[in-house]
């Protein structure tokens, strides 16, 4: 049951590509969910078509306006506009099934005059032995369409007695292929299937049948999502081979997967960009980066691109088959990357957020300048935005640590209570706190009292930072200033004794 040829012709007149990403608010949005999201606005954009949101929130138990926010927002953050979809509006709006329920009634009553489709009056029990019958005998899974077989008397009789019931698609006999612009020829066998549901008891359409209507009054003309829907799209294509409708071109990407290569989950794994990734300090950029690699390439060795060069760059054809690793430690490295390459004003306002010590917020305000400056020091050691706060914390507080950690390697507590001395008079004496006659300063006095320069440095800058690792030593002195300096060398020769 190929696409015939006027379904293709439509394809190829279409003037503009349209595509959509239906996530459902049952959940945060997740990195699926946001890869499928961005493949998708990539593909857009490169062709200068449409991005459309649209929720699917049929399974009204579990879905949530807060899910709805969050996915929303989440998309937002990651620099994904949509074109058409929720807040924004468009010419098919609704954009929430919940909302286009009036729409489906009429194609779900021409499956059943159609003879496509019947009413399912078989109670949960009943489904529940099939499905032990077969699975007792090895047999795939699938309604045994029993009430395929009533006659119209017997089903006005059952649903004249008030016996709920679903919609089941009469699956035809056959195969059903279609083209994936990612896997290729992709062949089902139709009886595999089995009767399955497109309309709960409640009178609400399954995704399977609101995604095909859906899809076509919003003219999309590309369905791109997880392989996790391939089956389904067998499904769609004889939904709407039923209806009289065309099908959108499909395209389904790989699974991603943990490095032991098992299943990402979202109860087991950090999945949720809200909560695992923006609220944990990665930049949106840098999530984008990263998750444009976990399927796609570029055909060369180029890791870091710009959303504007994924744009560019991005073919749906170089979209891979095979399952993506999810590295958390290379997502980390280009997180790096990106908060290093940040203007340091950006940097500020980024960690702002990030920083909740009253002291740091209030000195920081009343000094934005050095604020700046011991921002700029820790830039470097930065892998996320949630590290601010701890880099930063000892240039606003007396700096805490043990005795022991002033003494460097292979020194001692007196060459050490020399080293502070000396530096205490060098520094002193400078009349300018340039990083080059800081540097002068401090390595002729380490000359003069014959110490290792290493020795001296390591002693100072613990001093200065109470920390093993911190920033450089002249670089504290250029920041803190002289009186700064001089009173935490001073606090330093005193826990020597």
């Amino acid at each position: 049951m190929a696409r015939n040829a006027a379904q293709k012709a439509w394809f190829v007149m279409s003037e503009v590509v349209r595509v959509r990403i239906a996530p459902s608010p049952t959940g945060k949005l997740h990195i699926g969910t946001a890869r499928t999201a961005l493949f998708n606005y990539l593909f857009a954009k490169k062709h200068e078509g449409k991005f459309i949101v649209r929720m699917e929130d049929t399974d009204r138990e579990r879905s949530t306006d807060d899910f709805e926010r969050d996915i929303l927002d989440g998309l937002l953050w990651l620099g994904m506009p949509w074109d058409e979809g929720p807040e924004v509006g468009g010419p098919a709006e609704p954009y929430r099934q919940r909302d286009r329920a009036g729409i489906y009634q009429a194609f779900i009553d021409q499956l059943l005059e159609s003879k496509a489709a019947y009413r399912c009056f078989c109670t949960p029990e009943e489904l529940e032995q099939e499905r032990a019958e077969q699975q007792a005998k090895k047999l795939p899974p699938r309604y045994s369409g029993k009430c395929r077989k009533l006659t119209a008397d017997e089903a006005a009789a059952h649903e004249q007695a008030g016996k709920p019931f679903t919609v089941r698609f009469a699956t035809p006999a056959g195969k059903v292929e279609f083209e994936d612009l990612i896997r290729g020829h992709v062949e089902f066998d139709g009886e595999l299937f089995g009767d399955f549901v497109i309309v709960r008891s409640d009178g609400t359409p399954l995704f399977l049948l609101a995604n095909v209507i859906d899809d076509h009054l919003m003219e999309i003309t590309h369905v791109l999502r997880g392989e996790d829907h391939l089956s389904n799209a067998g499904k769609q294509i004889l939904l709407a081979k039923a209806l009289n409708l065309f099908s959108p071109e499909f395209g389904h990407f790989p699974l991603i997967l943990n490095t032991d290569r098992s299943k990402m989950s979202k109860r087991k794994n950090p999945v949720a960009i809200s909560d695992d990734y923006k609220a944990k300090g990665f930049l949106p950029e840098a999530l984008v980066n990263f998750i444009a690699l976990l399927g796609w390439s570029s055909g060369t060795d180029r890791e870091l691109y710009s959303l504007g060069e994924l744009i560019d760059e991005f073919q749906i054809e170089r979209v891979g088959r095979s399952p993506s690793i999810f590295d958390l430690e290379k997502l980390t490295w280009m997180n790096g990357y990106y908060i290093r390459h940040l203007a340091i004003g950006d940097l500020a306002n980024r960690a702002e957020v990030f920083i909740t010590n009253p002291i740091i917020k209030q000195a920081a305000l009343k000094s934005p300048e050095f604020h700046l400056q011991a921002l700029s020091l820790v830039q470097e050691r930065l892998k996320t935005l949630a590290e601010v706060e701890e880099q930063i914390e000892f240039f606003y507080q007396d700096p805490v640590y043990e005795t022991a950690l002033l003494i460097a390697k292979k020194s001692n507590r007196e060459r050490t209570q020399k080293a502070l001395t000396v530096a205490l008079e060098a520094v002193g004496q400078l009349k300018e706190l340039t990083l080059e006659q800081i540097e002068l300063a401090l390595r002729g006095a380490a000359k003069n009292a014959e110490l290792a320069d290493g020795e001296l440095l390591w002693t100072v800058r613990v001093a200065l930072s109470g920390r093993a690792a911190s920033p450089g030593t002249f670089e504290l002195i250029e920041v803190f200033g002289r009186d700064e300096a001089l009173k935490r060398l001073k606090s330093g020769l005193k826990k020597l004794g």
